[in-house]
């Protein structure tokens, strides 16, 4: 939610080219770094709220030396962990917001992580760019053509490259935005694609975020001439006891609520 209480929500299809999370984050990304802080780190990389990191998980394989991008990067809390760790690591994001956060990670960490104002869709680089690209819940959800992302990060990639993703777990479309034992009840269709959506007075959309069935991600990457290796679904961990929006350790313990989809380009 933004800063001021939405005059609608609910789920409709929009005129939406994607412009609408720009500008949303804009807005809500000083309070949104703030809320999330402490459990982000100023330079930690995990994949969703469950808490799963890189470094337990290592779903981007080898980094060190090697040139990663990271789309839809936020404050690049992953970029630095990756930075610091060998890594040749560029960050891009589309909200000016966000990447102001992550000039003052910079200033705060001592790690000074590259970064660009791009539209994921749009990636200003070569083809054949890099070894790695990722996101941890950036770019997708917030744009209408998911399948343009897929096809940017195949493009930059070389062969044998990985591309990966984090998003919240189809499954939860159907339940809920409620992260006790009420939000284990389905209210909606897993079907239905129709995207959330908040607008002003006016009528003007300020948020949208879309769904896409686990098939829906499988078939954009295929077509993006890519192929999964891997679809990881974090369980709740017993040490985890925040909540953040829908997701909790009491619905947690019984749906995901996020899903690492691990991808590679041809060699």
């Amino acid at each position: 939610m933004s800063n001021d209480e939405p005059v609608s929500f609910g789920y409709r299809d929009v005129a939406d080219d994607g412009g609408a999370a720009r500008t949303w984050w804009d807005a809500n990304a000083g309070e949104y770094l703030d809320e999330h802080r402490e459990f982000l780190g100023d330079a930690g990389f995990r994949w969703g709220p469950e808490g799963l990191t890189e470094a337990e998980a290592g779903l981007l394989g080898e980094t060190a030396g090697r040139d990663v991008l990271e789309v839809g990067a936020g404050a690049a809390h992953c970029s630095r962990w990756l930075a610091s760790r060998g890594a040749r690591v560029l960050a891009t994001d589309y909200s000016a917001g966000m990447l102001a956060g992550a000039a003052r990670l910079d200033a705060a960490t001592g790690v000074v992580v590259p970064r660009i104002q791009a539209d994921a869709r749009a990636l200003p680089f070569a083809d054949a760019t890099f070894d790695v690209v990722f996101t941890s819940f950036g770019a997708l959800p917030f744009v209408p053509d998911a399948a343009t992302v897929h096809r940017e990060a195949a493009r930059v990639l070389r062969p044998g490259g990985r591309w990966v993703f984090s998003v919240t777990h189809p499954l939860r479309w159907a339940f809920p935005d409620d992260p006790t034992r009420r939000g284990l009840t389905a209210s909606r269709s897993y079907f239905d694609r129709r995207p959330y959506v908040e607008t002003d007075a006016a009528g003007q959309v300020r948020y949208a975020e879309y769904h896409r069935t686990v098939g829906d991600h499988v078939r954009d990457v295929a077509a993006a001439g890519l192929r999964l290796i891997d679809l990881v679904e974090p369980e709740w961990p017993t040490w985890n006891d925040q909540v953040w929006g829908g997701w909790g350790p009491e619905r947690g313990r019984y749906l995901p609520g996020t899903a690492v989809f691990v991808t590679e380009s041809p060699r």
